[in-house]
């Protein structure tokens, strides 16, 4: 859901740069936005023995295509409708250990970066940094080998150096999920059709939710789903 506006000028600018390796690489793209898959999709063909051999719009399509076409590389958005990044990383690891996860996003938020990580990313890059980084980080996830920004390493570093004195609540990956769809105006059906769990499971989960965030109205849910980078505000 999100998309800076420089970033075809820097898409344009990658397409006269290669990489130097003779690994042959399939990759899957997948961001709800157009104009991002169009200048992946662009940079990517410029590179001999590199192939894009799927594109998604969402993160439950980029898991379907994914188990579909085995890549080597997915490249993800953080911020996609129906099932988030980390949600899509990792469902996509536990069915495909052999393809890496690149998360490919403008949020630098430490917990994120630290829930994409526990999901099984190997590799996460900003938007920002796309112009120099995204083939090198597209290269190294293709030889299995992880990929991390010096800005996201000294992220990583500091939130393990400093302990905040009051933390927002912390929500497993299907409260998680759950948030998303609820912020994004879902009923209770289509969040346990998205998700494969029973409308009961939702029912209790929502519930719980209400407890942990303290509020018995979705606009609660709504404010923490946009806080944390679920939702675009």
């Amino acid at each position: 859901m999100e998309c800076p506006t420089n970033i075809v000028g820097d898409f344009d600018t990658l397409c006269h740069m290669t990489v130097t390796t003779e690994l042959t690489t399939r990759v899957l793209i997948a961001d709800d936005h157009e104009v991002v898959r169009e200048g992946l999709r662009k940079v990517l063909k410029c590179q001999p023995g590199w192939a894009v051999v799927a594109e998604a719009a969402n993160g439950k399509e980029a898991i379907s295509k994914a188990i579909e076409t085995k890549p080597d590389v997915a490249v993800l958005d953080y911020s996609m409708p129906h099932v988030n990044g980390i949600e899509a990383t990792r469902q996509i690891r536990a069915r495909l250990p052999r393809t890496e996860v690149l998360i490919f996003t403008v949020f630098d938020d430490e917990q994120i970066i630290q829930e994409c990580l526990g999901a099984g990313a190997r590799g996460y890059l900003l938007k920002s940094d796309l112009k120099g980084k995204l083939l090198s980080a597209i290269e190294a996830l293709g030889a299995h080998k992880p990929f991390f920004t010096a800005m996201v390493t000294e992220r990583l570093l500091a939130s393990f150096l400093t302990q905040p004195t009051e933390r927002a609540p912390v929500l497993n990956q299907q409260e998680r999920n759950i948030v998303q769809l609820i912020a994004q105006g879902y009923t209770n059906r289509q969040i346990a059709n998205v998700l494969n769990i029973s409308s009961r499971t939702v029912e209790a989960q929502r519930a719980k939710l209400n407890r942990k965030l303290d509020t018995i109205k979705p606009a609660g849910i709504v404010r923490y789903a946009i806080r944390n980078g679920l939702i675009e505000p």
